[in-house]
């Protein structure tokens, strides 16, 4: 063997283990996975001190600023309408009361004629009445709706802060609340609250005051007393 050929043999022995080592070994058989960990259980509810407060909601959304001055607003609305109603009541009583004194000296068919036109005037007079009374409610419950949103979203917050875990609303007459400690009551605080927050003031000094009714007010803004027509004579 020639020296040229036994170089070349040197060299390849010394490539085979290189290329040998360099060769990517198998990837080792993947492990079982690891089951996934156990959630931790859940902690138990735990009790918390109850304080509990009630509250006249109703009655603190018509007696807060916003909540009087709506009411005033929408009276002043209607006061052309009851104006005007209670001039038809008037003019039905003033024909009423002729017609009683002249039933003993006036012709029958007369008598009979006037009864008619009472008549006639008592069922626009009752008409206009509720057809007032209906648009008077309608828009004080839209006008109360709009006041009480605001109002509960005090309401809530003031709960939050005070750490009251129940709010109870005793408004309603058929209250589940059959007594109460009064420094539970928190009314007054919420129309306070929303007094500040809201920036209304109150209204004027001469306007009645709307604080704490019973009640969502539903005075009607043209009523007039229940009257009866007289009957005609017999013949």
């Amino acid at each position: 063997m020639n020296r040229k050929s036994v170089l070349l043999a040197a060299l390849v022995a010394g490539l085979l283990p290189l290329a040998a080592s360099a060769q990517v070994s198998p990837a080792p058989p993947p492990s079982a996975a690891a089951a996934p960990a156990a959630p931790a259980p859940a902690a138990a509810p735990q009790a918390i001190p109850a304080k509990i407060a009630l509250v006249a909601f109703q009655q603190a959304v018509i007696a807060t600023n916003e909540g009087q001055r709506t009411v005033l607003d929408i009276q002043k609305k209607f006061e052309p309408q009851k104006a005007k109603i209670d001039t038809l009541a008037a003019e039905v009583e003033s024909l009423k009361k002729q017609a009683d004194a002249g039933k003993a000296t006036m012709p029958a068919d007369e008598y009979a004629s006037r009864l008619k036109t009472i008549d006639t005037k008592e069922k626009q007079l009752n008409r206009d009445a509720e057809d007032a009374q209906t648009a008077y409610n309608a828009d004080l419950e839209e006008a109360y709706g709009k006041v009480a949103q605001k109002v509960n979203v005090v309401l809530q917050a003031y709960a939050k802060l005070n750490g009251f875990t129940l709010v109870l609303d005793v408004s309603g007459q058929q209250s589940a609340v059959m007594w109460a400690d009064t420094q539970t009551d928190i009314t007054e605080a919420i129309i306070t609250a929303y007094n500040a927050s809201s920036g209304i003031t109150a209204p004027p000094p001469a306007a009645p005051s709307a604080a704490r009714p019973a009640s969502k007010p539903a005075t009607t803004p043209a009523t007039h007393p229940a009257t009866t027509t007289p009957k005609p004579p017999s013949k």
